[in-house]
Formats: C-alpha cells, structure tokens, sequence
C-alpha cells in the first residue's frame, strides 16, 4: 500500500508570482492568413493601413442641393439631379445648383451643400434660407480614413466594426495570429461521461466539458483526450498524446497529495514543473510545467477550482499566445451588496454578479462558494479578488473584481 504524502514538495507560490511565471513562458503563435470579411473574433498578427483616402472624393453630407458658397442667399437655377455612386462630369457655375444625395460626389465648381429642409425649389429655381461657407455640410478627401493611416493595430480582437473597416477600405485578407489548439484530459477512477451509466459514488465528466467550452471562449481549437484512470502509464500516454496534437494540454484532477494523483510525477518527468501550488481559493494545488515547448495546466478537480484557475491562469495565457494587445480580463472596482466572509489563510476569487446602481459597480455573492458547487459560476459574471482575513468585509466595501461575463 503506498502512503499518502504528509507535505508537497512544492513550495506555494503567490497569485502574482504564479502568472508571471507564466507569461514568461508565453510567446504568440505564427500567423496565417485568413479572410477579412469573416474574421471576427481574430486577433490581428501585423499592422493594418489604409491604402487610399476616404472618401477619395468630396462626397455630400446629407440630401439637398450642391452649390457655390460665394453666390450667398441669390436664387439658383437647378440643372441636375445627382445620386450617390455615380460620376455626372457637371460643372456647377455662378447661379446654379444640383440637387444631390447622401454619399454621392460633389460637383466641379460647387463648394458647399444645403440641406433640402433649409431651401425651396419652384419651377426649377432654388431659393435659401441662410448663408453657406465653402465646406459646409461636405465630407472632404480623406476626412474618415487619411492614406496610409493606421486603421487598426497589431494585437487588435477584430468585432463588427473592425470587420466593416477592413471592408471600407479594400482589405479582404488579413494576417492572424493561429488560434491555439488545446487538449483537455480528465482523469480519476471515479469519473464517467455525462451520457453513459454511473456506479453510485462516482462523479460525471463536467470539467473536460466545461474547459473546452472556456477554451472555445478564449478563441481557441479544443481536442478532447477523454478520460485517463488513475494508472500512471495511461495518464502518461495521453497526456504525451495530447502534447503531440496541442499547443497547450489542460489535465483534470489528480494533482493533490492522495496516492493516485499522479499528474505532478508524470509532468516532472516528461517535462519542467514550474509550480505546483499557489496561494489562492480555490485551486490551491493547480499546476504549471512545460514540455517541448508546449504549456500544460494540471488543474484541480473540483469543477469550480477547475474553472477560477481557468480564468486567473489559463485564460490570460491562451489570448496572448493569439497575440493580445491585452490578455487579461478587466478589473473594476465593486462595492459590496452584502457581508463577505474572507478566507483566514488564502486569498479567494468568488463568485459574485455585479451590477450598476447609482452610478457605482456593485457586487453581489451567488451563494454559498464551495469548490464542488459549480452553480455558484452559474449566472456569476464577474470573479471579486477578497484578501485573506479574519474579519467579514462589510456591506459597502470596495474589492477588486474581474469582469468575466457581460456587465
């Protein structure tokens, strides 16, 4: 019978310590091409800048009448109508106006535009309600977007917007960074898929599923390696299996101090073990080594220590391997809505749901944090950082929150 281990090997490394240690390992993927115009939720791998002006032409603000500013309040003649998209040639001369639509291109000759409702036009002749200057109600050569502007910077997460202004100027490729491949192992003897039978006791797969669901989040490829029982050499050959597919391999379980937790023994073996305990609730005995220059996270197996190391460690890994300019989550200041009871010895992330009221972040628990509870996550959109102590937090007072979800 093998016995237990009183005391880990591993020294307990601090929050702060822990992810730059990290970081440090950290180094973004090579890029590839992809399409422009499908490319939301990439992160830009160069520089993107804009190869002609927009508008490349003066361009009329609003629907109205193109005209000479200098003419002041005489009345016009109207020779033409011009519609957005099209080239008329017309040349606009003392005493004369066109009537114009928004975006289309102004005239030769006209240097400023009315709006329709500040003029009257009968039998042909224009009359206005107030004086122009030259530029009034013109989009000018380059006004939104000036050749060779930078539009969007290296490390950018293009959205909507971004996608619309690569479009806007002609770009429809782009270089990306690769979307990390992650492969996620669950392990333990008392663990079964969701869908098959369960012997009494023994607990379903929800940390594999939950992990990949978060890796997808974070912008990344998932491989599921399945389930690993507590046997050393088939821990070893899926977790060697996982490195040969994967940029990063997440494992589940087995990384504490009972007999058959043998992720640590193996991760030392078959590559560097950089720690093996942090000083934080929950997830204290989560885990960090590296192997042939890929990342592995031995991650408890408890689902919500599974998860807060997620978010805290893992997360702000797999987005800078994709190149963020920014790979953590925000953080905010939050009030209390209510009492927290601090942990005495470490400190805790806790879920909470945090609101605007007032024009202040509020934060408020979902309920009772125990590590296998992982309702508390659910409906949680924000992890508060609560400091070690003896003494509750009051009602009112503020703590650190990382925003994780929509606020």
């Amino acid at each position: 019978m093998t016995e237990m281990r009183r005391e880990s090997p591993y020294q307990m490394v601090p929050i702060e310590t822990a992810r730059t240690m990290i970081m440090a390992h950290v180094t973004p993927l090579d890029s590839e091409e992809a399409d422009a115009l499908s490319a939301e939720g990439r992160i830009l791998a160069v520089t993107i800048s804009a190869p002609e002006d927009v508008p490349d032409v003066p361009k009329s603000a609003m629907d109205g009448y193109a005209l000479r500013a200098t003419d002041g309040l005489d009345a016009r003649r109207v020779v033409a109508e011009l519609t957005a998209g099209t080239q008329s040639g017309l040349q606009i001369s003392p005493g004369t106006a066109a009537r114009i639509m928004t975006g289309a291109p102004m005239p030769e000759g006209a240097d400023a535009m009315i709006p329709v409702e500040q003029t009257e036009e009968r039998d042909g002749v224009l009359t206005i309600q107030r004086k122009l200057r030259p530029g009034d109600n013109v989009h000018t050569v380059g006004q939104d977007i000036a050749q060779g502007q930078p539009v969007l910077a290296r490390g950018t997460l293009l959205g909507p917007a971004d996608v619309g202004l690569l479009a806007t100027i002609g770009v429809t490729r782009v270089a990306v960074f690769r979307r990390p491949r992650v492969a996620v192992l669950a392990t333990g003897d008392e663990v079964y898929e969701p869908g098959g039978p369960r012997p009494a006791g023994a607990v379903r797969d929800s940390n594999r599923y939950a992990l990949m669901a978060a890796a997808r989040e974070a912008g990344c490829e998932t491989i599921s390696l399945g389930i690993a029982r507590d046997d050393y050499t088939t821990q070893r050959d899926a977790i060697l299996r996982g490195l040969d597919q994967a940029d990063v391999l997440l494992t589940s379980g087995g990384v504490s101090m009972g007999t058959r937790d043998l992720i640590k023994p193996i991760l030392a073996e078959i590559g560097t073990v950089h720690f093996g305990r942090i000083n934080f609730k929950p997830g204290k005995p989560t885990t960090f080594a590296t192997a042939g220059g890929k990342l592995i996270f031995g991650l408890p197996g408890y689902p919500v220590s599974s998860l807060v190391s997620f978010e805290v460690f893992v997360r702000p890994a797999l987005r800078a391997l994709q190149g963020a300019a920014r790979p953590e989550r925000s953080l905010v200041r939050a009030r209390l809505a209510a009492p927290i009871r601090p942990s005495q010895g470490r400190p805790e992330y806790q879920r909470v749901i945090l609101s605007w009221r007032d024009g202040t972040i509020w934060a408020a628990s979902t309920g009772s944090q125990g590590s296998s509870r992982l309702i508390s996550m659910r409906g949680a959109n924000g992890l508060l950082f609560v400091p070690a102590g003896d003494e509750p937090y009051p009602m009112g007072t503020e703590l650190d929150a990382m925003i994780t979800g929509v606020l």
